[in-house]
């Protein structure tokens, strides 16, 4: 296949700090490659040299063809056309871009850059701001796309698209064949065999170690000759003492020589465990944590929700699940308002003391440092606090840099460690996962799927909120629909053949919803949430069936 683009060794500082050094590197067409590592770590400036807008400070770049580049920082490189506007779903949009939301200026964004479909494209983080819809849309853009190198933190995008993997990590440049989920089980491999490396090493050091202290033993032991020997036996005595010692030496020298060259062989950093003690946040007691019994949301002159209901039971992890603008944020804020101030337009079970993470990390100071800030409001012991900042890869000395000098993602996560050992009992998370690499991100997905607490979680990120989402809340026509499972599920069920009380004319309707109403009301009803979601289904029905006899 030809090359698109081609470097010699590349090599860039940070200041004083070496940021990375490549071996040459070679884009094919057809080559489909991500780009992963930790924050900090490079990627968006190598994404920037590669693509000629920043100049390594030793190497050279050599493109064959024209690039495309795409960055959420910064205008859009020129004006979409019509119909590649129309692919991102934006067609018979006329707001001026600095009044889109950031789902739409990405989009606009991604339509200038993939309209002409170029040879070869950069993006860096491209889905930050897009729906589940707009991911979508993407995805399908970019399975038409010749070649490409793609900053990502969304790991089911990177899994759909892509067939190469580059990892930037502790200065170097590792390439693996393969998609997502083949780079991660070789991960694992090398990580298992760094494990059984370090294991054999220790148990290798630790027999030449006792071999050592067993020679040291004998050669003490062996005994001087008897002050009542003749000098002839004294004679022989020494020649064997002589010789014994001479072996014994021999035998420390060779096992002092092998110590010496035994390569040393380091175990990998192991995450470390947590252990929270919930009941410092004086949990609240009842099954029912939260209900809104009825919630028309407006933003200006939008309806968002027309009289909504919802619950949410204790240790429930649910999902807000659908597109920009439709009104999650939205939402969560209204949540928030209302059960700090005890609103009388919800049930908040008594005790209840909600967390609200968002974007703005206004929980931070950023004159203190990361221990202090965690510390400011923990109910949890210093230590338990210490070892979920570890987890969330600030270590050692890293606690005591001072927030003014964090990155985005470290900011983000110490915004929610602060939250995880503050009072508070119940979550509300607006996308957490933004700006996060590929470590935290799983970092915060394992300790929130532990967390005793419920939270209410709006995440675009589909594998986190399919791995941590036992309900999902999805907004439909100006309701709150309730479903079983994460996203996947939701979609699953959307597209399997609609039940068959869609069919039923107004008699039957009325009759099936008696019989619904019938079975939810006995004391016991082993399918209730079958049945509910049943009743809602059969309430649409009639409404919609109500508004037709009305045309």
């Amino acid at each position: 296949m030809p090359i698109l683009l081609e470097t010699t060794a590349l090599t860039q500082y940070a200041g004083e700090r070496l940021l990375f050094s490549t071996e040459p590197l070679a884009l094919y067409d057809g080559d489909r490659i991500g780009l992963v590592g930790p924050n900090g770590s490079g990627k968006s400036t190598l994404l920037a040299i590669l693509s000629g807008r920043l100049r390594p400070d030793e190497g050279t770049v050599h493109a064959r063809c024209p690039i495309a580049f795409f960055s959420q920082l910064g205008p859009g490189e020129e004006a979409p056309d019509p119909e590649s506007l129309s692919r991102f779903g934006l067609r018979g949009t006329h707001a001026p871009v600095d009044r889109m939301s950031g789902g739409e200026q990405s989009r606009r964004k991604l339509a200038a850059s993939l309209g002409k479909k170029p040879p070869l494209l950069f993006a860096d983080e491209p889905t930050s701001n897009l729906d589940w819809e707009g991911i979508e849309l993407f995805c399908r853009r970019m399975e038409a796309q010749n070649a490409f190198l793609l900053v990502s933190h969304d790991r089911a995008v990177l899994e759909r698209l892509c067939t190469q993997i580059w990892e930037l990590r502790e200065g170097k440049l590792l390439r693996y064949e393969g998609s997502y989920d083949a780079f991660e089980r070789q991960k694992e491999q090398e990580l298992e065999r760094r494990r059984f490396e370090a294991e054999a090493y220790r148990k290798e050091k630790a027999r030449l170690e006792r071999s050592m202290q067993s020679l040291r033993e004998k050669q003490s032991a062996v005994r001087r000759a008897p002050s009542r020997m003749g000098n002839s036996e004294t004679r022989l005595h020494k020649r064997s003492e002589t010789d014994t010692q001479s072996k014994i030496a021999q035998g420390r020298k060779s096992i002092e020589s092998r110590l010496a060259r035994l390569e040393k062989k380091e175990a990998p950093r192991e995450a470390e465990a947590v252990h929270f003690d919930f009941s410092l946040t004086n949990p609240p007691e009842n099954k029912i944590l939260l209900r809104v019994p009825s919630l028309t949301l407006t933003a200006g002159e939008k309806t968002l929700l027309r009289d909504a209901s919802f619950e949410l039971q204790k240790g429930s992890h649910t999902l807000l699940y659908g597109p920009n603008g439709c009104g999650k944020t939205t939402l969560m804020g209204y949540l928030a308002r209302a059960i700090e101030t005890e609103s009388r337009e919800i049930f908040a079970a008594p005790k209840l003391r909600a967390g609200y993470f968002q974007q703005s990390l206004d929980n931070l100071d950023p004159e203190k440092t990361v221990l202090e800030n965690a510390m400011r409001s923990a109910v949890q012991n210093e230590q338990t606090v210490r070892s979920l900042l570890a987890r969330l890869l600030f270590r050692r000395e890293d606690v005591y840099r001072p927030v003014s000098v964090l990155s985005g993602g470290e900011r983000v996560k110490l915004s929610f460690a602060c939250l995880l050992v503050s009072p508070v009992n119940f979550l509300l998370l607006d996308e957490p996962t933004n700006y996060l690499d590929m470590d935290s991100l799983r970092a915060l997905q394992e300790t929130l799927a532990q967390y005793e607490g419920g939270f209410l979680l709006v995440t675009h990120d589909r594998r986190f909120a399919d791995a941590l989402a036992r309900q999902t809340l999805a907004f439909e026509n100006g309701r709150l629909v309730r479903h079983e499972g994460g996203p996947s599920a939701v979609e699953r069920e959307k597209a399997a053949p609609k039940p068959e009380t869609e069919k039923m004319d107004g008699k039957l309707l009325e009759l099936r919803l008696a019989e619904v109403i019938s079975r939810l009301s006995l004391p016991r009803c082993p399918d209730k949430e079958a049945l509910e979601r049943e009743f809602q289904e059969l309430l649409r029905q009639k409404r919609e069936a109500a508004a037709r006899a009305k045309e």
